[in-house]
């Protein structure tokens, strides 16, 4: 089993990933161009990874499709670096996987930074909105979050990825995809991993980082509208979000928060320079 981490200024995150990665003895973890010493300080605490470090930030998916390209077992769990995640842990999701062979993806119950469950699994909000209680034991469900997820390689797509999602929505895509060829994937309540939600990076330019997620999720949204609804009102739905963008504003300024001020502008434009996909 493979543990993939893909990083990007990422090196306040390294303690939290200590207690699994020592303990592991196949770990691939890709940089995806950090400044912040990322690269150096994984190398010194774990002298058995392979690590490959990006001259650029290629993104999400495409980071983790070159450590799957890499992988030589079985099992490879994607983690992000914001995420805490024990040996214990490790042990049950892959006891589980032993249990459901035909499993593609195995998935834990997320929790955040105070132990609180997220809702990191549901149905395709493409085909109905889901509802109804939290998992009580094994579930198989429609989609679970990229996040954390052990995944059986050879039951993935090539690549695993749709590398045009530079970020957000890469994990519904492949879900997705993987439901619509039938294979399963299945939630493990009783395994629980902390997930510090958008922790993964700390970037020496903060307000540069959050104008970038704002472009990229703008730009994942519409990308996937158009590869799973109709290319027909896709002109229609980024004009909403533009608009919707515009009138919520002046709010971040009102109430002065230059984070949420500079996400929004980054929505804005994404929305503004979106192409329809090819």
């Amino acid at each position: 089993m493979t543990v993939v981490v893909v990083t990007h200024h990422s090196a306040h995150c390294l303690d939290t990933l200590d207690p699994l990665l020592r303990h592991c003895p196949h770990v691939i973890i890709v940089d995806n161009a950090s400044e912040d010493g990322t690269v150096t300080l994984a190398q010194k605490r774990w002298p058995h990874a392979s690590i490959l470090a990006l001259s650029r930030n290629v993104g999400f998916g495409a980071a983790n499709n070159m450590a799957l390209a890499r992988c030589q077992t079985d099992f490879a769990l994607l983690l992000n670096p914001d995420c805490e995640a024990t040996p214990a842990d490790l042990h049950t999701l892959v006891t589980a996987a032993d249990t459901f062979v035909d499993a593609a993806v195995v998935a834990p119950q997320l929790c955040d930074a105070d132990g609180h469950p997220e809702v990191n699994y549901r149905w395709p909000w493409l085909d109905w909105k889901s509802t109804g209680p939290a998992a009580e034991g094994p579930l198989c469900v429609g989609f679970v979050c990229g996040a954390a997820m052990l995944v059986r390689v050879a039951k993935l797509p090539q690549p695993a990825f749709d590398e045009r999602f530079f970020l957000y929505y890469e994990d519904d895509d492949l879900c997705l995809r993987l439901l619509r060829s039938k294979q399963s994937m299945i939630i493990i309540p009783s395994c629980r991993i902390r997930h510090r939600s958008r922790g993964s990076v700390r970037s020496p330019r903060r307000l540069s980082a959050e104008y970038w997620r704002g472009y990229h999720h703008a730009q994942s949204k519409l990308t996937f509208i158009v590869k799973y609804i109709d290319t027909t009102p896709t002109h229609q739905q980024r004009l909403r979000l533009i608009a919707l963008t515009i009138i919520t504003l002046p709010l971040h300024i009102v109430f002065w928060s230059p984070k949420m001020l500079a996400r929004k502008i980054g929505r804005l434009v994404g929305a503004i320079k979106f192409k329809t996909i090819h």
